[in-house]
């Protein structure tokens, strides 16, 4: 990934707007390349895991707020710090899962706010390639806050919304999703998080005088859906619409190279063929593409035949 980001002069910048527990491990391979910039107001649980590692890494201590009327927000810090949000957990709701202690508030504070644009032009960055949301509960209001040029610039947009209520007023995902299909974006990766709904007098009734009654309902209790991390890639469509230039298309290709897509990478390097005409970069872009698809199908192939041999031998799958 490096020598592609080195092949096509790019240095990607990669904003986290919620950066408590470090960055996402998909970045990792691009790092030595690109701008880090990460934002979380309760400290906490910030590590230094991006230090040295980004060709520059910039931490925000403070919140950002899709409002560009306030300096400050209210900010619920929660028992556990990935937990804590500038909404108010909804406790009534969060009683019926197990889980509900992470969300206790053990105390609140006001906290320098600014929103995403006002701090992406103090700090002199003209751009967002990549934006990663795990505000608990604001990620599509903050997404809708940018600038139009900031937010058509987004090529690749990840976001955790909730499918129950967990904080007061929060984005949930069916409203993230329309917005993101409706502008531009396609659904590229969808992974359901849950937790074990069960109240807590409920277990007493049952296990009175058990120990460690949350072991005992982990491994006892399917968990149920309750919020999803969603990542979407934009569209060739928007691309074209967009005008979008060349190093667009070639970090819309790489990025979903990055997201295991090597047949929509396919589609990017045929769009900006057809639409800037044959180069190296569109040679190596397909050639790239083409070699991902046919080590995933030799992989299949491979995986077909172990899994004949093993039924025909009586192996266990």
């Amino acid at each position: 990934m490096r020598d592609l980001l080195s092949f096509f002069a790019l240095e990607p910048v990669l904003v986290d707007v919620g950066a408590s527990a470090g960055p996402p491990h998909i970045w990792a391979p691009i790092a030595a390349n690109s701008t880090y910039v990460g934002f979380d107001p309760d400290a906490r649980a910030m590590t230094d895991a991006a230090q040295g590692i980004y060709r520059k890494t910039i931490i925000v201590n403070e919140a950002v707020t899709s409002d560009s009327n306030v300096a400050e927000v209210r900010f619920y810090l929660t028992r556990s710090p990935v937990c804590s949000s500038t909404l108010e957990p909804d406790a009534a709701a969060l009683s019926n899962y197990h889980f509900h202690a992470l969300f206790e508030t053990e105390r609140e504070a006001m906290v320098r706010a600014s929103t995403l644009d006002a701090i992406l032009l103090r700090l002199g960055l003209g751009r967002v390639d990549w934006l990663k949301c795990d505000t608990q509960g604001t990620d599509l209001r903050i997404f809708r806050s940018l600038g139009d040029k900031l937010q058509r610039g987004v090529l690749a947009l990840d976001v955790e919304p909730g499918l129950i209520d967990v904080y007061r007023g929060e984005d949930l995902f069916v409203d993230a999703h329309k917005h993101a299909v409706a502008n531009g974006f396609w659904l590229s990766r969808l992974d359901v998080q849950g937790a074990v709904r069960v109240r807590d007098a409920s277990l007493q009734a049952v296990f009175r005088g058990a120990e460690d009654l949350a072991a005992c309902a982990r491994r006892a209790i399917r968990g149920s859906p309750g919020w999803c991390e969603a990542r979407y890639l934009r569209t060739v469509e928007f691309l074209a619409e967009s005008d979008a230039a060349r190093d667009q298309y070639a970090l819309l290709w790489l990025f979903s190279l990055l997201d295991d897509q090597p047949g929509f990478a396919l589609d990017v390097a045929l769009d900006y063929e057809r639409r800037f005409g044959g180069d190296a970069w569109s040679e190596r872009m397909r050639k790239e593409a083409t070699l991902r698809i046919v080590r995933g199908q030799r992989f299949a192939v491979l995986t077909r035949a172990k899994s004949w041999v093993r039924r025909v031998a009586g192996w266990p799958a």
